[in-house]
């Protein structure tokens, strides 16, 4: 049979006369390339939801363009140029609202402290996108593994503190017209805690992690009460969401914290 002869179910009107807020595809994974602050292009994988409203009056989406879109060229994105996928979303499935959320592992090339070796070190980022009549909205978020020492444990111990290692969520929407970068977030986090992380540790740069860390303790109230201070004082941010989950080491269970902020 001719393709052009068969059934388009999907296009038949629906008479329960119901708005579907959200339909699509869910858990595609697709290479994407991400470019960092400094323009430098980053393949990696990316997990993608992209979903639109239906109108009460269609009874099914076209689920094929979602995955069309995605293979129809080379999938780059930044923070700032997004939004474009969206809006590709929903003026292929004809729709007034289009939605994408996309995970990925961002990795980022760092330095031990002492030895200077060099590795890649990785980070989950996820970024959420909105498209409702003209009118876009993106978001980052970062988890920004590091360590955090316990002040308590250091001011009563004579031979050393308990640490853990520490996961820092942030996310964040820009102020419209302000460009906001996944580096920014991390290096905040990252200045912030005990001490970051490095993926490759020579016996010298151990001994500067641990001893770092020691200098620096802070407890979970510390870390998101001090990384909410820059946040609060940053114009580029309009809304933040921080949260900090530390791994305790010597508990069966996590200290955690958050703070959230629609500035």
């Amino acid at each position: 049979m001719n393709a052009s002869h068969l059934p388009d179910t999907q296009n038949k009107i629906d008479n329960r006369n119901i708005v579907i807020d959200k339909v699509g595809i869910k858990d595609i994974v697709h290479p994407i390339i991400y470019i960092d602050k400094d323009g430098n292009k980053t393949p990696t994988v990316g997990n993608f939801t992209m979903t639109v409203t239906l109108p009460e009056n269609v009874k099914g989406t076209h689920m094929s363009r979602f995955v069309q879109i995605l293979n129809e060229g080379p999938c780059e994105f930044d923070s700032k140029n997004f939004s474009r996928i969206i809006n590709k979303v929903r003026e292929r499935l004809e729709a007034d609202t289009a939605y994408i959320t996309l995970k990925f592992p961002f990795f980022r090339r760092k330095k031990a402290p002492s030895s200077g070796v060099e590795s890649m070190m990785d980070y989950q980022v996820t970024l959420y996108g909105v498209l409702n009549k003209g009118v876009s909205e993106v978001m980052m978020k970062v988890v920004v593994p590091v360590t955090s020492l316990c002040p308590c444990s250091k001011s009563i111990s004579k031979y050393g503190a308990h640490n853990q290692r520490s996961h820092i969520t942030i996310k964040v929407r820009a102020t419209p017209g302000k460009d906001l970068y996944l580096e920014d977030l991390i290096d905040l986090a990252e200045r912030k805690a005990s001490c970051e992380l490095y993926a490759i540790l020579k016996r010298d740069d151990e001994k500067v992690v641990t001893e770092r860390a020691y200098e620096n303790p802070a407890f979970v109230e510390d870390l998101v009460r001090d990384i909410a201070l820059d946040l609060n004082n940053d114009d580029k941010i309009n809304y933040y969401r921080l949260e900090s989950e530390n791994f305790e080491s010597i508990h069966n269970h996590s200290a955690y914290a958050l703070i959230e902020n629609q500035k």
